[in-house]
């Protein structure tokens, strides 16, 4: 069995910046890549970033790109999204899931959700 627990949302004003951190549990995840998705009210669930199981392999959605950045502690295999310059369009709830692999759908690669987390950009 695998949990994967979030934290870090909140509330943050536009162009500010906010960490979520995601701390797997349970079964060893060694070779998985790891990953943030989010949700917004009334759309479906899209991709955000993933990094592979050594830290280097990056990916992110054109959306965040030079916004957010992903980074994965190869120790405790923490997954860190740091996002800056935020958007009322990023308020969302943020899932962290751990996927079979880097790819070009990585929605069905994912192997394990979290619960998600909400982050929420106002004045």
């Amino acid at each position: 069995q695998v949990q994967l627990a979030e934290s870090g949302g909140g509330l943050v004003q536009p162009g500010g910046s906010l960490e979520l951190s995601c701390a797997p549990s349970g079964r060893p995840l060694p070779s998985y890549a790891m990953g943030w998705f989010r949700q917004a009210p009334g759309k479906e669930r899209e991709f955000v970033a993933a990094v592979g199981w050594s830290g280097v392999a990056k990916e992110y959605a054109d959306s965040v790109k030079d916004r957010f950045t992903i980074s994965r502690g190869l120790g405790n295999g923490t997954v860190t999204l740091q996002m800056s310059s935020l958007l009322v369009e990023d308020t969302a709830v943020y899932y962290c899931a751990a996927l079979r692999g880097l790819g070009p759908m990585p929605q069905r690669a994912v192997a394990y959700w979290g619960q998600g987390v909400q982050v929420t950009v106002s004045q």
